[in-house]
């Protein structure tokens, strides 16, 4: 089971002249059924965990509080009641010192806006937070180096800001953050600017990246394609709260409320669901089994399109193994279902 490397206990957010006083107000309001006072609430007790090493994936609308949410992490935003906890240390206790140290050290951020300093070369942009840390200059311009060859960009460090295309200064910003050997990533919406197909790349190229690097990273999206695709987890919020956590599997099969429901509800499920995400679980022993799947064996993580094909073209039912271990069976009735299942039918 992986350590929890960030938690949310009961975190609110209220913006308001006496905020302790606004949220006794609106839960005073809560309890009684009387109207909510009009506070602007940008988080409302929320509470979940992000384990070492996962992708975990923040979605919603603008106006969710799914960036209100993401600063609490490095202390730029601060609850008004709850608490941040990273590797077991409430942030809301360390000194300000401890916070610089915390963000410098531990936490690496990527924003929608780069930011980039247009008087500095690519390299000196990379380097910036190492030269805060006081790393002489010829090691942190060869670690500049050796982060821009891992976002594909190693020609490029004596070029400046405005030399560059959006998607080459997302990848300088990417850069910039993972230089430093941060424990943490924070990205907020850093490819949500760029057109599709820079997009798709970028994506691509942090699959890539995240799979060696394995940083505990927080993802601010508000597209659910792009959280689907990243994530090892996604959380829903809307208004404030966190509608539902899960898997992508789990987000797009399973919905736990009618607004998940409508936000999953345009999604194709066609490239993003696995054999073992449709098949019929079986508690026949493996030789029955065998006799009765006639049509084959695939593995569990074949994909759905795969599974599909193989499916039509045959004439017997798939036998479904994970690890060597056979686990389920697919036949047409199973194909039929997914082809015409919606994501908050039973199955």
């Amino acid at each position: 089971m992986s350590a929890k490397k960030i938690e949310f206990k009961n975190v609110w957010k209220v913006y308001a002249a006496c905020a302790g006083d606004a949220l006794k107000e609106i839960k005073q309001a809560r309890l009684s059924g009387a109207p909510v006072p009009p506070y602007v609430v940008g988080v409302e007790d929320v509470s979940f965990d992000i384990n070492q090493g996962e992708i975990f994936c923040i979605i919603g609308l603008s106006g969710s509080g799914k960036s209100t949410l993401l600063r609490h992490i490095n202390g730029l935003i601060k609850p008004t009641a709850g608490e941040v906890i990273i590797d077991g240390i409430s942030i809301k206790d360390l000194s300000d010192a401890r916070l610089l140290q915390l963000r410098s050290q531990k936490i690496g951020m990527v924003f929608q806006h780069v930011a980039l300093l247009p008087n500095r070369t690519v390299t000196e942009n990379v380097a910036l937070g190492l030269e805060i840390r006081g790393v002489k200059r010829a090691e942190r311009r060869q670690l500049a180096q050796e982060a821009l060859e891992r976002v594909k960009l190693p020609q490029w460090g004596a070029f400046y800001p405005d030399e560059l295309s959006g998607g080459m200064q997302q990848r300088v910003g990417l850069a910039r953050a993972l230089v430093t050997d941060p424990e943490i990533l924070l990205m907020d919406e850093p490819f949500s600017a760029l057109d599709p197909i820079i997009r798709r790349q970028l994506q691509d190229q942090f699959i890539e990246i995240s799979a060696k690097a394995h940083k505990t990273t927080v993802f601010i999206t508000h597209d659910i394609e792009e959280a689907v695709r990243l994530g090892d987890r996604i959380a829903i919020m809307n208004k404030g709260k966190v509608e539902q956590i899960g898997t992508p599997q789990d987000i797009l099969l399973r919905p736990a409320t009618s607004y998940v429901r409508e936000f999953v509800s345009h999604v194709t499920l066609l490239d993003k669901l696995v054999a073992g995400d449709i098949m019929q679980l079986t508690s026949v022993t493996p030789k029955s089994l065998n006799v009765a799947c006639d049509g084959g064996t695939i593995d569990a993580q074949t994909p759905v399109a795969e599974v599909i094909r193989r499916g039509i073209s045959g004439t017997g039912t798939l036998l479904v193994s994970r690890g060597g271990t056979n686990v389920g069976m697919i036949g047409r009735q199973e194909i039929l279902a997914f082809l015409t299942m919606r994501p908050d039918s039973d199955r």
